[in-house]
């Protein structure tokens, strides 16, 4: 079969009418070289980002099974603390990212995640009650079961077992099954897609709602320090440590042009391990998770205050469960508590509010069933 370019424009080949040292290949040589180089600099900003994020989980002390479990049945409010600064810190980053730079590509609200069974978010919604459940049940989330590897707490090894089953079943047959399966047709004639931030929603401006989130979450992290008590997890105070991770999500955006994540890993991870290809835009998501786990083992190791875990009976089976729970429900639901939770809200998504809720929902009724 002919090609439809000269056979001196095809990678990888020269042209017999050239000399080998022309400027033509040398110029291609260069460009090479470049593409190389700029590779190698984007997998190791990659890399270090992914450090810089798992540094900031353990040192906030929300990647300890103990803190998740009792934020989850209200004996703690240490993890809600980190968490709502991790968002108000992160929010106010990507405001100003958006009033730099309008039409920056990675700076667009979360789009629903559907299922075809009751609307729009019904995969935000039920994947956040999975996701939520899962979290109760393992003590961990898709990104600090990754912290917990590199700490070294043990649940958290059986946990990460069950989220990598829970991405090859995924990649493998829920995600291709939930594919082909048809939307329901809408009454009437075709609708718009849903609005996909809740200021649209709302029929606010985005600046009001901003304002009104931040304060909110502002308050809501100073009732909870003055009123409350946290454990010995705590080796800095809460919102020293969501100030962290909205610091690693700001390293992520300036350095890599793009908010944090984290359930997409697994499901790569899935792909691969049944036989897919990866690609430089895939195995870096994969690299990012593997930085949560050298900058979480780096951390604790040189400063073993962090590295103190507070022990709390999760059972192998209970771990392996709850891993398998979260990475399904996350990928359901499109994210998880980083793409959601932290990065989604800060876009003001609607999906992720949906999907926020859902999963603490979720997982305070079943923290208050089971204890």
């Amino acid at each position: 079969m002919s090609s439809s370019l000269p056979s001196h424009n095809q990678p990888g080949e020269s042209s017999s009418l050239l000399p080998s040292n022309t400027p033509t290949e040398s110029a291609s040589r260069s460009q090479g070289q470049q593409t190389e180089q700029t590779g190698a600099m984007s997998e190791i900003n990659t890399l270090l980002t992914g450090a810089a994020f798992g540094a900031a989980l353990t040192a906030s002390g929300v990647f300890q099974p103990s803190v998740i479990i009792s934020q989850l049945n209200f004996t703690n409010f240490h993890m809600i603390q980190t968490f709502l600064t991790a968002a108000a810190g992160s929010a106010a980053t990507v405001s100003i990212a958006q009033a730099l730079q309008p039409n920056h590509p990675n700076l667009v609200p979360r789009a629903a995640s559907s299922l075809g069974l009751f609307g729009p978010y019904d995969g935000n919604i039920l994947g956040g009650i999975l996701l939520g459940s899962g979290m109760m049940l393992s003590g961990a989330c898709p990104g600090t079961v990754l912290a917990q590897l590199g700490v070294g707490v043990k649940s958290g090894v059986y946990a990460f077992a069950g989220a990598s089953l829970a991405g090859v079943v995924w990649s493998g047959f829920l995600k291709p099954l939930l594919t082909q399966c048809p939307t329901p047709p809408k009454a009437g004639s075709a609708s718009p897609s849903p609005k996909a931030t809740v200021h649209e929603v709302l029929g606010v401006s985005k600046g009001t709602l901003l304002l009104a989130l931040e304060a909110m979450f502002v308050g809501i992290v100073i009732a909870a320090a003055k009123f409350t008590e946290v454990g010995p997890e705590a080796k800095i105070p809460p919102y020293y440590g969501g100030m962290l991770i909205a610091g690693a999500q700001l390293l992520s955006l300036v350095v890599r042009g793009c908010l944090v994540g984290m359930s997409t890993s697994y499901e790569e991870v899935g792909g691969w391990m049944l036989g897919g290809k990866l690609v430089p835009e895939k195995y870096r998501n994969m690299l990012f998770s593997a930085g949560v786990i050298v900058g979480s083992y780096f951390l604790s190791h040189g400063a073993p205050k962090f590295g103190e875990v507070t022990d709390v009976v999760v059972s192998p089976l209970s771990a392996a469960v709850g891993g398998f729970l979260m990475i399904l429900g996350s990928r359901m639901a499109g994210g998880c508590t980083s793409g959601h939770g932290i990065s989604g809200i800060s876009l003001l998504s609607m999906s992720s509010f949906l999907t926020v809720g859902a999963t603490f929902a979720a997982g305070g009724l079943m923290g208050l069933l089971i204890g």
